[in-house]
């Protein structure tokens, strides 16, 4: 969609050139209805993003499926390091990955969620997203933006633990 909208906005920009250089106002209308298409399907791009919600594929990811399995609640077993509480003032602390997993986690595209401008990707049932606004991504493309993942729910080893048991 961006690059039909890239392509109508440089129709526009070629439209306004010959409505600058010449007497003929019919160019510059042209070049206000390129504009103005681009808009439509940029408005069009983000009713559709937003009402068809998370891909298919995420609704049921293996992390939410293991998180179910986890507590009754949904939410992943509680870790006993203090250092992991969900503190609302600063950041959970990061994830110490295993290398194992890690590899496998890279193989990934189950959706994580993140919050702007924060540095850490959860899972969707951990404790510290609770009552805040995140976005939904796949994890090699959260990886890939430089977000680490999260103590509280750890999703690396949760994602591989999954991956793992649905391999055997």
């Amino acid at each position: 969609m961006l690059y039909i909208v890239l392509l109508l906005v440089l129709a526009a920009l070629g439209l306004l050139v010959p409505a600058l250089t010449t007497t003929q106002t019919h160019w510059a209308w042209l070049s206000v209805g390129a504009s103005a298409a681009a808009a439509v399907v940029l408005v069009l791009d983000w009713w559709h993003r937003r009402r068809t919600g998370p891909t298919p594929a995420a609704a049921g990811t293996t992390a939410e499926r293991i998180d179910q399995r986890a507590e009754p609640g949904g939410r992943p077993a509680p870790e006993d390091d203090t250092s992991t509480s969900p503190d609302r003032a600063g950041e959970p602390a990061e994830e110490d990955t295993d290398a194992a997993d890690l590899l496998i986690v890279a193989e990934l595209s189950d959706e994580i969620r993140v919050l702007d401008e924060r540095p850490r990707y959860h899972l969707a049932a951990c404790s510290w997203l609770d009552g805040r606004a995140s976005l939904g991504l796949p994890i090699a493309e959260a990886r890939q933006l430089g977000f680490t993942p999260c103590a509280v729910c750890r999703p690396d080893s949760t994602l591989a633990a999954g991956k793992r048991a649905a391999g055997r």
